[in-house]
């Protein structure tokens, strides 16, 4: 198991992948002591991807992970690997996904986010064509499965939501850092 991403969400998967008994691999700018403690392995995204069966995506979209999927990453995986993003469509190189699963590669895809979702979910579209090519191709193979990303859509991530952002505006007003307190991230490593 491959792991893009170790932070809360990433430790969550981790711990996941670990009650089945998973062999652990892990890329992260901060390495999680909690993933360390359940058997991960930290290794540059290289080894990663070319170690990996399973390869999930937890780590934000910035300049710096648009695409972290490209070509070459995707050329490192294992024909029988399986990638799974359910963190930002910008992530993967969508064009180049669609390249490699023409080629026959790769076992299984999960997609709970796209690259150019805007404006094609949310919607009913059930009886409009798909203008989107990439996405048209991308559903048509068999061991592809696109959802739309609606992780934060329940009740009760609605009400953590407006909890956290009054607790944040609060601690703002205070002059008080929180958990949630933005500072400049570190680089992220080649």
């Amino acid at each position: 198991m491959g792991v893009l991403g170790t932070g809360k969400i990433g430790e969550a998967f981790t711990r996941i992948a670990h009650g089945f008994g998973m062999n652990l691999l892990g890329w992260d700018v901060v390495h999680n002591p909690a993933c360390v403690e359940l058997g991960m392995t930290y290794v540059d995204k290289e080894t990663l991807f070319a170690s990996s069966d399973l390869i999930s995506l937890h780590v934000p979209l910035l300049e710096a992970t648009h695409h972290i999927v490209d070509s070459a990453a995707l050329k490192l995986m294992r024909d029988d690997a399986i990638l799974v993003n359910s963190s930002r469509g910008g992530l993967v190189d969508t064009d180049a996904l669609v390249t490699e699963l023409r080629a026959g590669r790769f076992t299984g895809v999960g997609l709970d986010v796209y690259e150019a979702e805007a404006g094609v979910f949310f919607l009913d579209k059930s009886l409009v064509a798909v203008e989107d090519d990439t996405l048209a191709r991308l559903v048509t193979f068999p061991h592809v499965v696109v959802t739309s990303h609606q992780a934060y859509y329940t009740s009760d991530a609605v009400g953590q939501i407006i909890d956290a952002t009054v607790a944040n505006v609060a601690d703002y007003l205070a002059g008080r850092r929180s958990g949630n307190t933005l500072v400049p991230a570190p680089s992220w490593p080649a």
